[in-house]
């Protein structure tokens, strides 16, 4: 993976057989990113899952082909002490139709082009809501509403 920063962006590119998921978290760890949108992506995928939430779990949708990935967003926090990541995304398939939803796993293929967007300062957490079933983005843990 190669990343620059320019003041509070990141321009990373993440390369053909990285894992994606193990990729950001080993960033944030070496950089200590704690609080982050993840503010677009393109590439390609060589294997992908995607989930949807049906309201109790994630129904997943395994991609064993390469798809080039069209939209990539979400953001990174913390949880249980290590980072958290949170992203959704659209893929286009060799029929050209997309596929999207919750990212649950995905390894680059070819390329992995990101700009992140850090929070310098500043760890959001993500912590489980129970009644929901499914950890929450929380921009000021501790806190009160």
């Amino acid at each position: 993976m190669q990343a620059i920063q320019q003041g509070t962006e990141w321009m990373l590119r993440l390369d053909d057989g990285q894992d994606l998921f193990e990729t950001l978290s080993s960033f944030a760890e070496r950089e200590h990113v704690t609080a982050a949108a993840v503010l677009f992506g393109i590439g390609m995928f060589r294997a992908a899952t995607f989930g949807y939430w049906d309201g109790q779990q994630y129904r997943p949708e395994e991609l064993k082909v390469p798809h080039e990935v069209v939209a990539l967003h979400g953001s990174i926090a913390r949880a249980d002490g290590a980072p958290s990541i949170h992203l959704h995304g659209a893929v286009a398939g060799p029929d050209h139709r997309l596929v999207g939803g919750h990212l649950l796993r995905a390894t680059v293929g070819v390329l992995q082009e990101m700009v992140v967007s850090t929070f310098p300062g500043r760890t959001f957490g993500r912590p489980l809501v129970e009644s929901w079933g499914l950890r929450m983005l929380d921009l000021e843990p501790g806190r009160n509403p």
